[in-house]
């Protein structure tokens, strides 16, 4: 299972919180990469749900990551 910030960039829109099997769902309706799915099937199952694409990948960049003052402009 690998991440790259395209293939969890498709997650952004996932109607969170969602489970492991929502997620999948999520990603065949849409018609998400396969690589996607490939990595939402190699979730460890929880007995919570995901709040946010940070729970499956915690290295995903948020906004505060990038350093863009959005009050400059």
């Amino acid at each position: 299972m690998y991440w790259t910030l395209e293939l969890a960039s498709y997650l952004e829109d996932a109607p969170w919180p969602a489970t492991k099997d929502e997620l999948i769902d999520y990603a065949i309706r849409m018609g998400l990469p396969m690589e996607v799915v490939e990595n939402l099937q190699g979730l460890e199952e929880e007995v919570e749900p995901y709040e946010t694409i940070e729970d499956i990948w915690p290295d995903y960049p948020t906004k505060e990551d990038f350093f863009f003052n959005e009050d400059e402009y």
